[in-house]
C-alpha cells in the first residue's frame, strides 16, 4: 500500500482513503425493542471528571486554571452526587487516572454511592498526538490505577476530548472492554466494527450538542467564551431528550463538574431529571448497565 504520509489527500488511491474509513465503523444498530423493565427510553447521565488535568495536559502553567479544575472537586462532584442521591438515580463518571490519584477519596465516594467509573485517559492527553506504544501503556496504566483506587476494574472508556486514534480500538479490545463512548455514528447504541470485523464492543455514541462544555466553557486567551445562555442550553438538551423519548432510544448527556455545577447552570440538570422522571417510563442507568443490556438483547 502506498504511504499516505507521502501524498496529499487528493492524491490518495482508493486503497488509502477506503482503508482509513473502514478502520473503525459502526456495525449493527443495538437499540432494543424495549428497554429494561419495559421502559420507553434509556437515560445515561455522564460526567467527565477532568479537574486539573485539562491544564496539566497543556503544561500546567496557569495556577488560575488549575484552581478552576479544583472547583470540580470541591463543589462540582459533591453537588452532583447530592442531586443523584436525592433523585435516586445512577450515573457514569469518566476519570483521568491523574485525577484519581489527586482525589482517591472522591473516586471511592462515587463508587460507594453506586455509580460507575470509566476510563478517561491518563492526564487527559490527546490520543492522536501520542505515539501508539505510549497510548497503549497509558491506557493500561490508567485501568490499573483506577482498579487499585476503587477496587473495581473499569469496563468502559471515553477517550479524552473524544479523540480516537488508529490504535485506540485495538487497545480497548486488549483491555476486554464492554463499551466505548467516544464516537458519533448514531443516536443509539451500535456494535463497533474494525476493518470489517464485528468486535462485540458496544458504542454508546456522544455528540458535542449533548455536551455542556462547547456552550459554557471559557478561556480568556483563546476565542472561547460561554456563548449560549443556560435557558438555551436547557432547550437544546430538552429537545434532544424529547427526540430520544419519541424514538424509544437513548438519551446520553455529557457534563463536566467544573462546568455544569455553577449556581446559574445546575438547574439545567435538575430540570432534565425531573422531566425524564415525569414521563414515568424512562430507565436511568449507567453506561455499563446500558451496554450490557443491549448486548444481551442482541445476543452478542
Amino acid at each position: 500500500m502506498t504511504d499516505a504520509n507521502e501524498l496529499l489527500p487528493w492524491q490518495w488511491p482508493e486503497e488509502i482513503w477506503r482503508g482509513k474509513v473502514e478502520q473503525v465503523r459502526a456495525g449493527r444498530n443495538l437499540k432494543p425493542a424495549r428497554w429494561k423493565n419495559g421502559a420507553r427510553c434509556a437515560v445515561a447521565l455522564s460526567f467527565d471528571v477532568d479537574h486539573e488535568t485539562n491544564e496539566l495536559r497543556d503544561g500546567g502553567k496557569s495556577v488560575g486554571r488549575l484552581s478552576w479544575g479544583q472547583y470540580g472537586n470541591r463543589v462540582g462532584v459533591p453537588r452532583i452526587l447530592d442531586l443523584l442521591k436525592r433523585h435516586d438515580i445512577p450515573a457514569s463518571f469518566f476519570v483521568p487516572a491523574v485525577t484519581a490519584l489527586l482525589y482517591p477519596e472522591e473516586q471511592r465516594r462515587i463508587v460507594g454511592a453506586g455509580h460507575e467509573i470509566g476510563l478517561h485517559g491518563w492526564i487527559h492527553e490527546v490520543n492522536t498526538a501520542v505515539p501508539a506504544a505510549n497510548e497503549r501503556e497509558l491506557h493500561l496504566r490508567s485501568a490499573d490505577t483506577l482498579e487499585t483506587i476503587t477496587g473495581i476494574r473499569p469496563v468502559g472508556m471515553r477517550t479524552p476530548s473524544w479523540d480516537f486514534s488508529e490504535v485506540t480500538l485495538a487497545i480497548e479490545r486488549e483491555l476486554g472492554l464492554l463499551y466505548d463512548s467516544s464516537l458519533f455514528a448514531d443516536d443509539d447504541p451500535y456494535e463497533i466494527v474494525e476493518k470489517g470485523e464485528a468486535t462485540g464492543i458496544v458504542e454508546l455514541p456522544v455528540e458535542w450538542i449533548r455536551d455542556d462544555a462547547p456552550y459554557l466553557s471559557m478561556n480568556r486567551f483563546q476565542a472561547l467564551r460561554p456563548y449560549t445562555s443556560p435557558e438555551a442550553v436547557f432547550d437544546i438538551f430538552r429537545r434532544e431528550f424529547e427526540g430520544a423519548y419519541a424514538d424509544g432510544g437513548l438519551f446520553l448527556l455529557t457534563m463536566h463538574p467544573h462546568v455544569i455545577t455553577y449556581r446559574s447552570r445546575f438547574w439545567i440538570l435538575e430540570e432534565l431529571v425531573r422531566l425524564a422522571k415525569a414521563k414515568g417510563d424512562c430507565w436511568f442507568a449507567t453506561h455499563a448497565e446500558i451496554a450490557a443490556y443491549v448486548k444481551a438483547e442482541a445476543g452478542i
